[in-house]
């Protein structure tokens, strides 16, 4: 019994061993099948193995190396082909894995070729957006080149700024020959492999450029900042900044203290200003700007400069139904002259009374510096109630003016030189006399001017 199990326990032990190390044909078979197996379309890298005129033999890792035939090579030309050597690695498109002779048909161009056309498919469905260098134009646009791959950008597809940054005077066609050899911002929008077609968009690639500098910017900004952009559009009620990336609006009452009917009485398309950010809304992914914030407030001097009672002199701005505004003083402060301000007859509409530009004096019958509100009268002007308020403060500022005149006078006197004539000549004889005046009173008058 013990040598029966003995001998079970040899067998299983040389079973194990013959499991362990397998058929002795098994490693021949396993070193066949490590050939790599390609097939057309492959995209490999090799060693060069051999250059000649004739033929280049590269090693691929197969059972037998790759050719690249006489015909690729007069494709290639005779520069290229001085530049390989052996040793150099290469990528090498599939064109047979065995021809009638058995070996690799290879390519050098049409792997290249074929690596851009994958890269460009990554790209397009990614919507990735590239740098791209012109290298050509024509009547319909740009060529763009993206390694061996042939991309065409039309004239439509063109930023609208870069069209409207060129020199004026020039067809499209001699716009675009000014654009050749410099870098755009690209995106793919349509690829084609069957019929060679690549399209590439600049206002696509600009679009996205923005929406990520839009992104970035509405992370950064705050309330109160204070940034430079550039005016872009204007419309009825505001005007569009770009902030470098992202658009901000100023709207039309945020472009100046004083009424301002359309963006265009302030700015223009075009124009480089400093604008202060009023608020950031990050879901709407809105900018609110403010270009008034950064001028001078005319209503912080509007409570020493005007009081209730005080006449002023004003330019009508606008006609509405309940009454007139007119801008004051040198800051254009507007107020109000109500319909019922204009006239002490009854006034169905302000135009019966007054026009937009006329320039009127006008009393100031109410102050409210924290409403920015001032009531004007028109009607009031010669109103009893002031008569004597104006009576006064117009005989105050004539009477300076008078006395300043007074004193120009008599500086004008004094500094006027003596004749060189008669020395008695500046003194008048004791008997003449000034009408109205005693001789001797008129002695003394003179005496004290000389003095």
């Amino acid at each position: 019994m013990l040598d029966e199990n003995t001998t079970m326990i040899e067998e299983e032990r040389r079973a194990q061993r013959a499991d362990e190390s397998g058929h002795p044909m098994d490693g021949l078979f396993g070193q066949d099948y490590d050939f790599k197996r390609l097939q057309r379309g492959d995209i490999v890298e090799g060693i060069i193995v051999r250059v000649s005129p004739n033929e280049v033999l590269v090693d691929v890792g197969s059972k037998s190396e790759g050719i690249i035939s006489s015909r690729e090579l007069e494709k290639l030309g005779p520069e290229f082909l001085s530049q390989l050597k052996v040793g150099d690695e290469v990528l090498a498109y599939v064109v047979s894995p065995e021809d009638r002779n058995g070996n690799i048909v290879l390519s050098l161009a049409r792997a290249q070729l074929e690596k851009d056309w994958r890269l460009a498919e990554k790209m397009f469905e990614a919507g990735e957006v590239f740098e791209g260098t012109i290298a050509g134009y024509n009547k319909g646009g740009l060529i763009v080149r993206l390694g061996k791959v042939r991309g065409f950008v039309p004239a439509s597809q063109l930023a609208t700024r870069r069209q409207r940054d060129q020199e004026e005077g020039l067809s499209g066609e001699e716009q675009r020959a000014h654009l050749v050899g410099q870098k755009l911002q690209l995106k793919i929008i349509e690829l084609d492999r069957e019929r060679n077609r690549l399209i590439l968009s600049e206002r696509a690639a600009v679009r996205e450029w923005r929406r990520k500098q839009k992104a970035q910017l509405l992370s950064e900004l705050n309330e109160g900042d204070i940034r430079v952009g550039e005016v872009i559009s204007l419309c009825d009620f505001g005007a569009f900044v770009d902030l470098g990336g992202a658009d901000g609006l100023i709207h039309l009452s945020e472009l100046s203290w004083r009424r301002v009917s359309h963006p265009s009485e302030v700015l223009k398309v075009g124009d480089e200003v400093e604008v202060y950010v009023l608020n950031v809304d990050r879901e709407r992914k809105r900018i609110g700007l403010s270009l008034k914030r950064l001028q001078p407030d005319p209503w912080t001097q509007a409570v020493s400069k005007y009081e209730v009672g005080q006449l002023v002199e004003g330019r009508i701005t606008k006609l509405v139904k309940f009454g007139a505004f007119a801008s004051i003083g040198e800051d254009d402060i507007e107020g109000l002259i109500h319909v019922s301000e204009l006239s002490d007859q009854h006034v169905n509409h302000p135009k019966e009374v007054v026009k937009e530009g006329d320039v009127l004096t006008l009393r100031i019958i109410r102050v409210d510096p924290q409403r920015r509100r001032i009531g004007l009268s028109l009607k009031q002007v010669t109103s009893e109630e002031y008569a004597e308020a104006d009576w006064r403060a117009g005989y105050e500022a004539v009477l300076a003016e008078g006395e300043q005149e007074e004193l120009t006078d008599l500086a004008a006197e004094v500094e006027e030189p003596e004749p060189e004539s008669d020395p008695g000549a500046g003194h008048l004889p004791a008997e003449s006399t000034v009408e109205g005046v005693p001789a001797e009173s008129t002695s003394v008058m003179v005496n004290q001017v000389t003095v």
